[in-house]
């Protein structure tokens, strides 16, 4: 009775999904397309921003020319650079206050997925005053216009400057979860390959595979539509192509530019069609034990595929198929183990782990609870798991 009702709830969740004032954020790309930023903050009359970022960025210098651009063109701003991997309630606050104490007019994420997101909730804190974070945990809590919001990615993994939601950690009870809305959604993203240069390879790698994870739930999914399918397939094929050679070869622009991309799509794709049980699973990880969240999706999103089974046999096999993985004569369940081995291999040749070795036996309850919690009924997963199939999980991916 509970599969009924969770697909009940998920079919109500996709039709209610066809009604929402869904949009795409104004793109600026290429190489350079930073500089283009500045002159587009004046012109809608914004005099002093919220900058919201974090240490690796501010220390490196990637977001000085931002700032010498800003003050050439007299427009004010205040950083905050305290953003952690994966931002809390504290962080929002703390940027929110610096906001208002400023009588800032926008906001800049310059960074990677955790700032975008942080400067998410500050917007979302700032519609809803009478809200603390808390009270707009889960869909459709916010429902009231943000400050505009201009997104700067500066890896190519999280897809956080094309989606509705803001990933924010309850640092005290450990809890990792999301507020998603579409006036989240940036008004503006730069894409420009030079900022992800510096990248290190560990990151690209990690970045990298969130961002096929993204493009995988989409696609295997029962949210998907006709364009989710069309940007997950073209993120598959762009990643495949193209994240080793931005792992090996950092300095390679145009490899860099193809990642970011695929980032963009496959935040476009998720952010319509939902993700499932990986990302539950990754999230509970990064609020008990910091796992990086891409870290964490590269080394779950194996072992949830072979899981699924017959279930997802066919959408894996057309992303076989678009990835030029294996032969098109192939049976669909050959195809499926293909791509899964792809995943796997690319894992490998990237260095990153095949399980995670922080996870406490005396944990997994609550983990299991909290990412059934989060999962069940609303993610439109291919195959509904239980208690019992979670636990396992668990214990296969905890080393």
């Amino acid at each position: 009775m509970r599969a009924v009702y969770y697909r009940t709830c998920q079919f109500a969740l996709k039709m209610i999904s066809q009604f929402l004032p869904w949009r795409k954020p104004v793109l600026l790309e290429g190489e350079d397309s930073i500089r283009k930023l500045p002159p587009l903050i004046k012109e809608r009359e914004i005099d002093h921003l919220l900058i919201v970022s974090d240490k690796g960025i501010t220390s490196i210098g990637l977001i000085d020319g931002f700032l010498a651009s800003l003050e050439n063109m007299n427009v004010k701003f205040v950083l905050y650079d305290k953003t952690v991997p994966n931002p809390t309630i504290e962080n929002i606050e703390e940027a929110m206050n610096l906001y208002k104490s400023n009588h800032c007019q926008g906001i800049v994420a310059f960074g990677g997925g955790s700032s975008i997101d942080c400067a998410k909730g500050v917007g979302a804190r700032l519609a809803r005053p009478e809200k603390d974070i808390e009270q707009m945990k889960g869909v459709l809590k916010v429902k009231k216009d943000t400050p505009p919001l201009f997104a700067v990615p500066t890896t190519s993994g999280t897809g956080s400057e094309a989606t509705l939601a803001a990933v924010i950690t309850n640092s005290e009870t450990h809890e990792k979860y999301a507020i998603s809305d579409p006036v989240l959604i940036p008004d503006y993203a730069v894409l420009d390959p030079l900022l992800t240069k510096k990248l290190p390879p560990s990151i690209t790698a990690a970045t990298g595979m969130d961002a096929l994870t993204h493009a995988v739930e989409a696609y295997i999914g029962r949210g998907n539509t006709e364009e989710t399918k069309k940007c997950s397939k073209e993120a598959v094929k762009l990643i495949f192509d193209n994240i080793y050679e931005a792992y090996s070869n950092g300095e390679n622009v145009s490899a860099r530019k193809n990642m970011q991309r695929a980032s963009y799509l496959a935040g476009v794709a998720f952010t319509r069609a939902y993700v499932g049980y990986v990302h539950a699973i990754a999230h509970t990880l990064g609020g008990f034990y910091s796992v990086p969240h891409g870290l964490a999706n590269a080394i779950i999103l194996p072992y949830i595929l072979e899981y699924y089974g017959s279930s997802v046999h066919k959408p894996l096999a057309e992303l076989a198929d678009t990835a030029g993985i294996g032969e098109t004569t192939d049976t669909n369940e050959q195809k499926a183990k293909n791509f899964i081995e792809a995943i796997k291999l690319l894992n490998e040749r990237m260095s990153l782990p095949r399980k995670i070795d922080r996870i406490i036996e005396s944990d997994i309850p609550q983990m299991v609870e909290r990412a059934l919690k989060e999962a069940n009924p609303l993610y439109p997963v291919p195959k509904i798991l239980y208690k019992r199939d979670m636990a396992h999980l668990y214990h296969m991916i905890r080393e």
